[in-house]
């Protein structure tokens, strides 16, 4: 009996079939995404040699040394209490010389001058703190500033300020909750 050739298989739609699924993964598998810190950073400065005299009272300086351990104003902290420490720093307390001045403005907005504060939050890293603990103290300085805006969007509006969908509200809740962070360059504070 004659032996039969096998047939040929067309391999060129083949490639068109590895093509097509390569597309279809590339277009539906999702990648991971570093994610960051959302903060809007301060333009330039124009004048360097400006020097800027602040009030030793108006600023609540946080130092993270290179143990991960923090001092609130020269005393021992830790991240679960620093939100309600910043925001009691950054509330106002008129005539109080152990917390920051306030002053008077006017918020065309509101058609009234209001109460602010003239707090500063400065926070300064050694060099050997941890990554973590660093994204730990941004996210309770951002949960403090975050809840204080709530409370002034309550206030005025009576909803959360997440929810807020009118751009104009949402301005004004930002001029009167400023994000005042001051952040030092790292430096070699409590060791290696």
């Amino acid at each position: 009996m004659a032996r039969r050739a096998a047939p040929e298989i067309n391999a060129g739609s083949m490639a068109d079939i590895a093509f097509l699924l390569l597309i279809f993964f590339l277009v539906t598998t999702t990648m991971d995404t570093d994610i960051g810190i959302t903060r809007i950073l301060p333009p330039p400065v124009k004048n360097k040699d400006t020097h800027v005299d602040v009030k030793d009272r108006n600023v609540l300086k946080i130092l993270i040394n290179s143990h991960d351990l923090m001092l609130v104003n020269g005393k021992p902290a830790t991240v679960e209490n620093l939100p309600q420490r910043v925001e009691d720093f950054m509330a106002l307390h008129p005539n109080d010389p152990n917390f920051p001045e306030v002053k008077e403005e006017y918020i065309p907005e509101l058609g009234k001058k209001v109460m602010m504060t003239k707090g500063v939050v400065s926070l300064k890293n050694d060099r050997g703190t941890s990554y973590e603990m660093y994204i730990k103290v941004q996210n309770a300085l951002a949960k403090a500033f975050d809840e204080m805006k709530d409370q002034e969007s309550m206030r005025y509006y009576g909803v959360p300020f997440k929810d807020l969908v009118n751009q104009k509200k949402i301005d004004l809740i930002n001029k009167l909750v400023p994000i005042r962070v001051s952040e030092a360059e790292p430096e070699n504070v409590g060791g290696q």
